[in-house]
Order: C-alpha cells, then structure tokens, then sequence
C-alpha cells in the first residue's frame, strides 16, 4: 500500500474522521486550473484527489463528466501531460493523488510506461472502471511493485462470495458504487445503501469510500455513519461547468467543498 493513502487513513482514525474524495477532470477547463484546484481543494479539507483521465468512450460516466472530458480532450490533454502535472503538483502538496482512467488508455500508452511514470511523477492510486483484478494479474503485481495502490469496485450487484476476492487484490481502499448505474449527482440515496455497507463491511479490511450520486452535505453525513469515505464528482464538475471564463472560478469551487466537507 503506498504510504501516502495509507498514512492519510490511518490519521483519520486515530482522529475519528472520514474521507473526503474530490473528483476532478485532469485538464478541465485545462490543467493549469486543473493543478490550482487541487490546491485549493487541500487546502478546502478534501483528504484525496482522484484525478480522471479523460476518455472518448468512457463506461462509467455520466452526462456531466462525460462532457467536461470532451471538453479536456479538445484541449489536447494526454496522459504525458497529467503525470507531467502530477509530478509538478508534487512540488508543492503530499495529499494522496489517484488516477481514474479506462484500461485501454493505459494499454495503448505502455504499461510499462505507464507505471514507471506514474510512479516517478507521485500517483499514488489507480482506479479502473473495466479491469477485473482477474483479467490482467500481471498489470496488478506490477502496481504493488511501483508503489501504486490498485482500487478496485464493489456494486450492490457484486455477489457476496466475491468480496473476499476484491478486498485481498485492493490495495488504499475500495471504491463501493453505490448504485447501478452511471455517475451523477441524485437528490436521494439508494434505500439499500447502509444495508449493502454494513454487510460489506463484515467481509473487508480496507477502507470503504463510496462514490456515484452523492452530492449534499446530508448525504454525506449519512454515509458517513457507516462508510470511511465519500467520493464527490459531478457535482464538483458541475460547480466548475457553472463558473467556466470566471477569474473567481478556483475560490468558488473551494467554497462549494468546504459546504460539503464541513458536515
């Protein structure tokens, strides 16, 4: 497990706290302001970042990220570039940096390209949508071996014998969708969602953050009662979609976190 995740987790438990995972597009509106708001959002309380990479025909996204990396892709953002900005943001933060990118960027750029970069530029997670720990157990070995947490997802479809599998090949923490379907911020909750963690949680040793439709400060709490983490993203996204050309644009988006974070 990298030691930045793994030291961010264990500080918020010997502080009773919870995660808070904020969810950027890598180079929306362009990564210049991409490397400011992660800044900012440090600085607003966000515990970890997940950074996506942006993807012409992305699985999990919903309407809000999908255009925000149509929008990133038009401004030439490659994966050279994001760990080029990761390594630069190392200059100046130690928070847990993770990458959420589909299997075919990295297997077009090189895996082990990939993974040397990403590891001398300071990633510290991945997270891929559609990998199967099981479907390329050699690209999971060589994580471990660059010190780069593997994430991997659990659903309220996931098949209770299966837990056990995905808890031993995750490494950071487990990434609990927690609704079938795409991303994308939902006025309620799943009503079977502290039921699935509970039972979840009977089976796994890692920390459990949830993602996928969580976007009020209620939400938040609630999922706290039960979870390690929450992972915010459209509704972040969003925020930044609504503020596009503004001088103010970073100070807003701060604003809005601390709203969420301060439950």
């Amino acid at each position: 497990m990298c030691k930045r995740i793994k030291q961010k987790f264990k500080e918020l438990r010997e502080g009773n706290k919870k995660a808070f995972v904020a969810f950027l597009t890598a180079g929306f509106p362009d990564l210049k302001t991409t490397g400011k708001l992660v800044l900012e959002l440090e600085k607003s309380g966000v515990d970890l970042i997940e950074l996506g990479v942006p993807f012409s025909d992305p699985l999990a996204d919903g309407a809000v990220i999908q255009d925000s990396s149509r929008l990133s892709i038009k401004m030439g953002t490659t994966m050279d570039k994001i760990l080029s900005l990761v390594k630069s943001l190392r200059k100046e933060t130690q928070i847990p940096l993770c990458l959420m990118t589909y299997y075919n960027i990295i297997y077009c750029f090189g895996k082990k390209r990939f993974l040397s970069l990403a590891s001398n530029s300071g990633v510290d997670g991945i997270i891929i949508p559609d990998l199967p720990p099981e479907e390329d157990r050699e690209f999971v070995g060589a994580c471990r071996k660059h010190n780069i947490d593997t994430i991997f997802f659990l659903s309220p479809t996931t098949p209770p014998d299966r837990i056990p599998f995905i808890n031993k090949n995750s490494r950071g923490f487990i990434y609990y969708v927690s609704l079938t379907g795409v991303t994308g911020a939902r006025d309620k909750l799943p009503p079977d969602l502290i039921k699935n963690l509970r039972m979840i949680k009977r089976y796994v040793d890692k920390p459990v953050c949830v993602g996928f439709g969580v976007s009020r400060p209620r939400q938040i709490s609630k999922i706290y009662s039960v979870a390690d983490g929450v992972i915010v993203g459209s509704a972040i996204i969003k925020k930044i979609k609504q503020n596009l050309g503004s001088p103010y644009l970073v100070n807003r988006v701060g604003r809005f976190v601390r709203w969420l974070v301060n439950v």
